[in-house]
């Protein structure tokens, strides 16, 4: 009884100490969210007196502020709110048809000396940095943009078939891992039955990859949102086109000391995602649960 009791009071303890390692990180984690939000709600001269109180936040001020950044001809939030929108939807989908494509093929033929040596050349870029090859990739979309005539740079078709090219490896990664636990029988059953290889993909496989599909278009539409180097590097800072994350810079380097302008850009540039995530966070959690325990 006495060893029980012992056990019971470590067990107890332990999960005391993890309950509070695991706040302390949150907070951690949460803090500068906490300081963006909060301080979207304030005017200027209350966020210099106290970033963290709540003294002078109102939603009022927030409308205020929602309103200054808006119409400010210097962000024109409206426009690279759909750039972005355009260039994240028509990477996803993309990505999702092509990876999945490329990783059905891959998985079964995955005994072929061909399929191997495809498969460890998307496994091998996934270990390279960006920062590695940002300048050759410049030079590289400038050089196909004049032979094919089509302007590679600071367009929108240039970016998404970057981001196709960075987001390919992951996604056929994850995928590639999923359909080979697809039960080879379903596709000869398929094939029985009249079935073009086409069609069986787009019939049987595709539909089987939903929970998978859905983790990688997280994680890929995650990072596409909110990247700012690839768009920075090759649609330019100054140029027409602008996704969000290159607007807010821009437009923070026009009001360096408008905390409240500033803040309110940066809520509005993360605020997609978080609406997202809050309506469908059922079908993300359980899309990432079960891709991971079937990859």
């Amino acid at each position: 009884m006495g060893d029980g009791r012992q056990v019971g009071k470590e067990a107890k303890v332990r999960a005391v100490l993890c309950t509070i390692v695991g706040v302390g990180v949150a907070a951690y984690v949460l803090f500068p969210f906490y300081l963006v939000v909060l301080n979207a709600f304030k005017a200027q001269s209350s966020i210099v007196e106290n970033p963290i109180s709540f003294a002078g936040a109102s939603f009022k001020q927030l409308a205020s502020n929602l309103n200054a950044v808006i119409t400010n001809s210097n962000f024109n939030f409206w426009y690279a709110f759909g750039t972005s929108a355009v260039i994240t939807v028509i990477s996803l989908v993309l990505l999702a048809l092509f990876g999945a494509m490329a990783a059905w093929v891959i998985s079964r033929n995955n005994k072929k000396k061909w399929s191997a040596a495809i498969y460890m050349v998307f496994i091998a870029s996934m270990i390279i940095p960006f920062q590695v090859v940002m300048l050759p990739l410049i030079s590289t979309f400038r050089d196909v943009g004049k032979f094919i005539g089509i302007g590679m740079l600071q367009s929108i078709p240039g970016i998404v078939f970057a981001y196709c090219g960075f987001g390919g490896a992951m996604t056929v990664f994850i995928l590639a891992g999923f359909i080979k636990g697809v039960p080879y029988d379903l596709e000869e059953a398929a094939s029985i039955d009249g079935c073009s290889p086409e069609g069986t993909f787009f019939r049987v496989i595709f539909p089987l990859l939903t929970p998978v599909i859905t983790t990688v278009t997280i994680l890929n539409g995650m990072w596409i949102w909110n990247d700012y180097l690839l768009p920075s590097l090759m649609l330019g800072q100054n140029g027409k086109v602008k996704t969000l994350p290159v607007a807010v810079q821009a437009f923070v380097g026009s009001y360096v000391k408008q905390w409240d302008l500033i803040l309110t850009a940066a809520l509005l540039a993360i605020l997609p995602m978080i609406i997202i995530f809050l309506i469908a966070q059922k079908q993300i959690m359980s899309g990432m649960i079960e891709g991971a325990v079937k990859g």
